[in-house]
């Protein structure tokens, strides 16, 4: 069985999140969508949160699973048995930090392939941080958000 994580912290989720889990569904047999925890970070959405919005998004995706952790990247996937790390790329400077990233997970986890998706054109632009700037300021989002999670940033932030 081909197993996959696609970790984020996934605060908000946004369309070109939904845009690379769609494209990577044909190619594994579960798709686990991990919510990174780091508790040094800020979060504008609560863990409990994400983890809703993203089952609205994908309620009608059997394939997927989502689930929170926290410690290594790499540690989870050997306790979901995951042997591919999904990662989205919008820019030259995303692929550098996550080349560098994929490259540190392989030395501590050989096992485990990083798999690259370039984002379309269309979705480069959006990232979460963008979008939680956005609605810092009341700005409308609609745009960038899936419309099933739109219903959580309106009742927590907006």
């Amino acid at each position: 069985m081909k197993i996959a994580l696609f970790p984020g912290s996934f605060d908000p989720v946004t369309k070109a999140h939904v845009d690379i889990v769609k494209r990577s569904l044909s190619l594994f047999d579960k798709l686990y969508i991990g919510i990174g925890v780091n508790s040094s970070k800020q979060s504008f959405l609560s863990i409990e949160q994400r983890q809703q919005m993203l089952r609205a998004v994908f309620e009608m995706e059997p394939k997927i699973h989502i689930i929170a952790y926290e410690g290594l990247t790499v540690d989870f996937c050997k306790s979901i048995d995951a042997n591919y790390m999904i990662r989205g790329i919008r820019t030259v400077s995303d692929f550098e930090y996550e080349k560098a990233i994929a490259q540190m997970n392989h030395a501590l986890a050989p096992d485990i392939e990083s798999i690259f998706i370039v984002s379309k054109p269309g979705y480069s632009s959006i990232s979460s941080t963008i979008v939680r700037e956005v609605l810092k300021h009341n700005g409308d989002v609609s745009q960038f958000i899936p419309k099933e999670a739109l219903e959580y940033l309106k009742v927590n932030h907006v």
